[in-house]
């Protein structure tokens, strides 16, 4: 499975890449992670991709994609054309809006105004859209994902980085229930 998170600096996108790349490997799978950010340390496109697989992995870089998580607009319209047309795109519904022309399976949460409103931090919005999209896909055991996330975050913030992983992970529960 070759995912790709994307956004701008500052959201938190490489983090989720690392995340997902390390739980990968607690569940006993293989995986790697790249990263690509301007030269601007926030505001700039940003993407992470891991590449996760129960074989061998021989590409390092990859064009084609099989999920796109795109947490903002230019990210979204510089990384869907690389999205298999069977691939899944979730996207910051508060920021993108996905091309019309796309017709495969996409799932768009508010993950910012999220994290804003029923955690006080909008920097934990990385985390909601982690746990939407291991939530509607199950890339990884929750239990990996969870322990990973404790290891990966700053100090002091395990409890509300889970508890916006548990947010997003209970959208992806009622969006698959709809």
């Amino acid at each position: 499975m070759k995912v790709r998170f994307a956004g701008f600096g500052g959201q938190g996108i490489v983090l989720c890449g690392v995340v997902f790349g390390q739980a990968a490997m607690l569940d006993g799978k293989r995986s790697i992670q790249t990263q690509s950010y301007g030269s601007a340390s926030r505001g700039g496109l940003t993407r992470s991709d891991v590449c996760i697989q129960a074989d061998e992995i021989y590409d390092l870089l990859y064009e084609e994609i099989d999920v796109l998580v795109a947490m903002s607009q230019q990210s979204c319209d510089a990384f869907l054309p690389g999205l298999l047309p069977a691939g899944h795109l979730f996207y910051e519904s508060d920021m993108v809006t996905p091309n019309a022309e796309w017709s495969g399976h996409s799932l768009g949460i508010n993950a910012t105004d999220l994290a804003f409103k029923q955690l006080g931090r909008k920097v934990v919005a990385n985390m909601i859209m982690m746990g939407f999209v291991n939530g509607a896909l199950g890339l990884v055991s929750h239990d990996a994902l969870v322990a990973t996330v404790k290891q990966k975050v700053p100090p002091g913030t395990g409890a509300l980085n889970i508890e916006a992983l548990g947010l997003g992970i209970d959208h992806a529960r009622a969006a698959r229930a709809t």
